[in-house]
């Protein structure tokens, strides 16, 4: 354990992936209102601005003792575990696996409460892995003896988003830029730091919940693109092209980048309308706002899956 443990109790706050995304922000917040930090996680970064201000522990599924007594003493435990694509023996049936035995750990350990990050419209039934795997993992949570909150974003913008800032990337890089099918289906981005404040703030409530956690704004995807091409003043064609022909150009950008840009489960869940709620919005930011604001460097740089998750090793907190 680094930073490493000055003392042998953990501090109040478990935090999975703090190197990541979600985590990251989740973990800053915490940090600006004075709470102490243990990060469970398979990435470490020593050279992360958070690293000598959090505990690091390893995050090792193999070893759920070991995950119980990283936890012992905590309270809160935040769960932003997960997959966003299979890749080698890392597939959306081990993330559900992995996310019971990090519950389980968190019942040893007798954690008080989970924050659980999910994501918009999950379903047992779904013919998707990833949103079938999502609600299958939420149902670990629920059969726990732990109070709960599941947060469900749609997608998020801000800092080092993948789906927001590369769409920007692509317009601002290629000479054309493809949206799949007719583009009028829908998306509720949501803020990072919004998300980050709906975690913190669910972790002091005491009943268990299921939130969806979605922005201000609607967009169709068509309308969305066009925005941001609008406002980073681009001059990219954007075209509309058959869902196949769009998985087939989105492996050769991935080719080129190194990356995984935008896989067919996604574009159909994209197209299925699963990146919106029926719910009321619950975060206050809008995303028209903010790309006006950080117009100059959304998109500046491409925003790497592969380099963030799996290039160190095989295992994701994100």
């Amino acid at each position: 354990m680094t930073r490493s443990s000055r003392t042998a109790v953990a501090p109040r706050n478990i935090v999975t992936g703090a190197f990541g995304f979600t985590g990251k922000h989740i973990v800053r917040l915490l940090l600006a209102r004075g709470e102490e930090v243990r990060t469970l996680t398979s990435h470490p970064d020593p050279n992360s601005v958070l690293a000598g201000s959090i505990e690091v522990a390893p995050l090792d599924f193999t070893r759920p003792e070991e995950l119980a007594g990283s936890m012992a003493g905590a309270e809160v435990l935040y769960n932003t575990y997960w997959v966003r694509f299979e890749r080698g023996e890392v597939t959306h049936d081990v993330a559900v696996r992995n996310t019971g035995i990090l519950v389980r750990a968190a019942e040893q350990a007798g954690l008080r409460r989970i924050v659980h990050v999910s994501v918009s419209n999950p379903s047992l039934n779904s013919p998707l892995p990833y949103f079938r795997g999502k609600a299958e993992a939420e149902q670990h949570v629920r059969d726990s003896r732990l109070s709960h909150a599941i947060l469900r974003p749609a997608l998020f913008f801000g800092g080092e988003d993948i789906l927001i800032n590369n769409i920007a990337w692509l317009l601002r890089s290629v000479p054309v830029f493809a949206i799949p099918g007719d583009g009028q289906y829908r998306v509720q981005p949501i803020f990072i730091e919004d998300m980050a404040e709906m975690a913190v703030d669910a972790a002091a409530e005491t009943s268990s919940f299921t939130l969806d956690a979605v922005g201000p704004e609607i967009y169709r995807y068509d309308d969305l693109v066009r925005l941001i091409a609008d406002t980073i003043g681009s001059t990219s064609r954007i075209m509309h092209v058959p869902p196949g022909l769009m998985s087939l150009a989105s492996r050769i950008v991935g080719h080129f980048v190194n990356d995984v840009v935008l896989t067919k489960d996604e574009v159909t869940a994209l197209m299925a309308d699963l990146l919106v709620s029926s719910q009321p919005p619950t975060a206050r930011t809008g995303l028209r706002a903010w790309l006006a604001a950080n117009a100059a460097r959304v998109g500046v740089t491409y925003a790497s899956e592969l380099a963030r998750h799996y290039v160190a090793t095989s295992k994701v907190a994100s």
